[in-house]
């Protein structure tokens, strides 16, 4: 492989994990690199392997905003995990144009929901210092379930989705969201990864020196986003989950 294709992997890896930390959305810079080399579900699962390193990193980096928020994490666990299962079973089975097709809806809807959080939290009733409603909690853990079998099927954006439902459990602000949003999403990856790997579709030489790359991004990421004022990261996020959605409605014309 030209010297180029490394270099190209290196930067989408490491650039690819300090959006994961910061908002999600990563997959999609590592996951068309990776396909000028492997096939699509070779890509998929490389790049699964590849982000899962980098998004432990960024739940390192994001440490100490967790101390308020385990309980958050402790009920999104199950249905991430068992979400990360079922999609990353289907990768194998299904075609992954039919997840791919919704990447860019997804994307807008979870996108406007972060730009709308005030308005619609005062027309549900969530507070964010406050537990939420018992059915507002159903249905983001139903959420999560949903996010999980996507993330374990294609993933692209998943921590968008996830920081759009995270505003509304009662998390103050967006430091300590993206805190639960990256182990959440370490969790839905490393359960796809262990199917990936059984299944023997993930190539290692290209993975781990992506590994590496998105470890030094994703804690870069989240230290830096951690100095940022709270909404200017939230602009942020909401600005890199539109640019991504215009992306993917790109790349697959």
């Amino acid at each position: 492989m030209p010297d180029w294709n490394w270099i190209l992997l290196g930067i989408s890896a490491f650039l690819g994990g300090a959006v994961n930390s910061i908002a999600g959305g990563g997959t999609l810079l590592t996951f068309p690199s990776l396909l000028l080399v492997l096939s699509p579900v070779a890509a998929n699962a490389t790049s699964t392997m590849a982000l899962l390193p980098g998004s432990l990193a960024a739940g390192w980096g994001y440490r100490k905003q967790l101390s308020h928020s385990r309980h958050h994490l402790l009920r999104l666990w199950p249905p991430s995990i068992i979400g990360g299962l079922i999609g990353s079973v289907l990768v194998i089975k299904m075609p992954e144009k039919v997840f791919a097709t919704l990447v860019p809806w997804l994307l807008v809807t979870a996108s406007t929901l972060l730009l709308l959080q005030k308005p619609i939290a005062r027309w549900i009733g969530a507070h964010p210092h406050q537990a939420p409603k018992t059915s507002t909690l159903i249905g983001i853990v139903l959420f999560q379930l949903l996010v999980g079998i996507y993330g374990g099927y294609f993933g692209a954006g998943i921590g968008i989705l996830m920081l759009s439902s995270l505003a509304f459990v009662g998390i103050p602000h967006i430091h300590q969201m993206n805190a639960v949003k990256n182990l959440l999403a370490a969790s839905i990856n490393g359960m796809t990864a262990v199917i990936f790997l059984f299944a023997g579709v993930i190539v290692w030489k290209y993975a781990v020196i992506m590994a590496v790359c998105a470890i030094a991004g994703g804690y870069t990421g989240a230290r830096v986003a951690q100095k940022m004022p709270v909404p200017v990261v939230r602009a942020i996020v909401v600005a890199i989950g539109f640019g991504v959605a215009i992306f993917s409605w790109v790349s697959r014309k």
